[in-house]
């Protein structure tokens, strides 16, 4: 009795033209307010890192609004006014916020101008938004500390340079991130807002 014939082999499933969607990236998680913030100071590369191409308007904001309303207290013109007029002291308050939300756009706009110009590829609202928020949050410290100490302190002195030269680190970190420049161009393009900050809001007279 013959064997019988051996089953031909199995065929593939025919072609379909319905094909799986490719997978894309994984969405970016948000970075929250506090998150950047606090972040600066225990993991700064990688909360820039994290921040890339990302604005931060709303925590630059809030951190301009804290910062502006600490220098405009600490400031013995303001407690002379608010024992004579609450009112006007109150007007003395918002000028100065104005003035400092203006002051920290424009810091943050020069940033992003001269890194332009020496051939940077990044946006404005990341760099602006990130700069005004590292500048403010590296400062708060020596605003605390110079409004209930005298400025020519030693230690407010200590606090002044430390903190100015860890937010000089963090600026050409944001600027070399998000302009793809390299460290020395990056230091340039801070060079006039970080030293006009130092003469001018750090070293100069808070009280």
């Amino acid at each position: 009795m013959s064997a019988p014939p051996p089953s031909p082999p199995p065929q593939p499933p025919p072609p379909t033209l319905v094909q799986p969607a490719p997978r894309g990236p994984a969405p970016r998680r948000r970075l929250w307010w506090h998150r950047l913030i606090f972040g600066l100071w225990y993991r700064p590369v990688e909360v820039l890192d994290e921040a890339r191409d990302r604005s931060a308007w709303s925590a630059a904001v809030l951190l301009s609004l804290i910062s502006g309303g600490i220098g405009v207290l600490s400031v013995d013109a303001f407690h002379t006014q608010w024992a004579v007029d609450h009112a006007a002291a109150l007007k003395l308050l918002g000028l100065g916020e104005a003035g400092v939300l203006a002051a920290s756009l424009a810091l943050g706009s020069v940033a992003h101008a001269i890194a332009r110009t020496l051939g940077g590829i990044g946006r404005f609202a990341p760099t602006a938004s990130l700069f005004i928020v590292l500048f403010w949050v590296t400062d708060l410290p020596r605003m605390a500390i110079a409004a209930w100490l005298p400025t020519d302190a030693t230690f407010v002195q200590a606090a002044t340079w430390t903190t100015w030269g860890f937010g000089y680190v963090l600026a050409v970190l944001l600027i070399r991130g998000q302009h793809h420049l390299s460290t020395w161009k990056s230091a340039a393009a801070v060079s006039v807002q970080m030293l006009t900050a130092l003469a001018l809001l750090r070293l100069g007279p808070v009280h």
